[in-house]
C-alpha cells in the first residue's frame, strides 16, 4: 500500500494539542509526518536538513496559530521560510489558520507588537493559496483529516512504497520517463522541419518510385520504377492517413497503387509488387518535410510497437483540393 509523507509546518510551543491531533489524523490515514519545528532551526546545516525533508515529502501542511515564531538573521520566521520554500518547489499545500486570532489564550500570542503584525502578514500571504479554518484542536484535526484525502485525489503524487514493490513501480516510472524523451523528440523534429518548402521538389514535380515484383509466382525477382508525381503519390495513396495509419500499412498501400498501375498496362498482371524500403521511406521523409503528414503521438497500448502516421491540416487541405470532384463546367 502507498504511503503519503506529509510534511506538518507550525510554530510549535503554543501548538501542541494541536499538532497532535494533526499527526494522529495523519497515521490514521496511513501517511508518514514530519516536521522541524521540533528542532529550532539555529544554522545553515539545520535549514539544509529542512529542506531535503520538505523535498522529499508529497504533501505540505501549514498550521498558523497565534505566534509568528522564532526568527533567522533576516528576521523572517522558520515557519514562512518553510511555506515559502514548498511554494518555490511546487510541493502541494493546504494552509489551516485559526478563524480568530482574538479569540486565542494571551499566553499563546506574540508580545512583541512587530512579531503581531509580521504574522498578520504571513496569514495574508497563505490566504492567496487553498486555506481552511480551525477554532479548536479536535476541529483541526477532523478538517486535516478531510482536506487531506480531497487533496491525494485531486493532486496524486509519487508517494512510498514496500520495498518489495519497489522494482515494478520503477518500471512503470522509467517507461513513463521513456514516453515523455519521445515526445520531446518528436517536438524536437517538428520544430526542426524545413521551413522553406519551395525548395522541395513537390507538385507536378515527378520521382521515380522504385518497386520489385516477379512475373511468376516462384519466378525471379525483378526491379523497375515509375515515374509519378508528388501530387500523384500524395492523392492516390495518403487517403489511408485521413484518420492515421501504421508506417506499415501506408507502406503496403503504396505498393497496391504500384499493382494497380502496372497491372493496366501488363499483359500478365505481375505479381508481388513491393515498393522498395529505402524508396518509401525517401517517400515519407519528403511528405514530412513537405508538412503534409506528421507522427501520431496519440497514447496507445505498451504493447503497440507501431509508428503511426496522419495528415496534418495542410495535408488534409490539399488531399482534399486534390481529391474532391467539381461540377462540370455547363458549356
Amino acid at each position: 500500500m502507498k504511503k503519503y509523507q506529509v510534511f506538518v509546518s507550525s510554530t510549535y510551543q503554543d501548538l501542541k494539542n494541536e499538532r497532535k491531533e494533526v499527526i494522529q489524523a495523519l497515521l490514521e490515514l496511513d501517511c508518514i509526518p514530519v516536521g522541524m519545528e521540533l528542532f529550532p532551526a539555529t544554522d545553515d546545516d539545520q535549514w539544509t536538513l529542512i529542506k531535503e525533508l520538505i523535498d522529499e515529502s508529497d504533501y505540505y501542511i501549514l498550521i498558523i496559530g497565534g505566534r509568528y515564531g522564532s526568527l533567522n538573521s533576516e528576521g523572517i520566521s522558520y515557519t514562512q521560510m518553510e511555506y515559502e520554500y514548498a511554494l518555490k518547489i511546487g510541493i502541494p499545500i493546504i494552509s489551516f489558520l485559526i478563524k480568530s486570532v482574538d479569540d486565542i489564550s494571551v499566553s499563546k500570542t506574540d508580545k512583541n507588537e512587530e512579531k503581531a503584525k509580521q504574522l498578520l502578514t504571513f496569514r495574508e500571504l497563505a490566504s492567496k493559496k487553498h486555506i481552511k479554518f480551525w477554532q479548536t484542536p479536535e476541529e483541526l484535526g477532523s478538517v486535516v483529516s478531510r482536506s487531506l484525502v480531497k487533496l491525494i485525489k485531486t493532486k496524486p503524487r509519487t508517494g512510498w512504497v514496500k520495498a518489495d514493490r519497489i522494482s515494478s513501480t520503477a518500471a512503470n516510472v522509467e517507461i513513463l520517463k521513456l514516453k515523455e524523451k519521445i515526445k520531446e523528440l518528436e517536438d524536437e523534429l517538428k520544430t526542426s522541419a524545413i521551413t522553406d518548402t519551395d525548395s522541395l521538389s513537390q507538385g507536378d514535380d515527378t520521382y521515380n518510385v522504385q518497386y520489385t515484383y516477379k512475373k511468376t509466382e516462384y519466378g525471379e525477382l525483378y526491379r523497375d520504377s515509375l515515374k509519378l508525381t508528388w501530387n500523384e503519390i500524395f492523392s492516390k495513396t495518403a487517403t489511408i492517413l485521413i484518420d492515421e495509419a501504421p508506417e506499415e500499412d501506408y507502406q503496403t498501400q503504396i505498393s497496391d497503387y504500384l499493382y494497380h498501375l502496372l497491372s493496366k498496362e501488363a499483359s500478365r498482371k505481375p505479381i508481388g509488387v513491393r515498393i522498395i524500403i529505402d524508396n518509401f521511406r525517401s517517400i515519407l521523409i519528403q511528405l514530412k518535410a513537405l508538412g503534409l503528414i506528421e507522427k501520431s503521438i496519440k497514447k496507445r497500448s505498451l504493447k503497440d510497437n507501431n509508428t503511426y502516421w496522419k495528415l496534418t491540416p495542410k495535408g488534409d487541405d490539399l488531399i482534399t483540393n486534390l481529391r474532391a470532384i467539381r461540377k462540370k463546367e455547363k458549356k
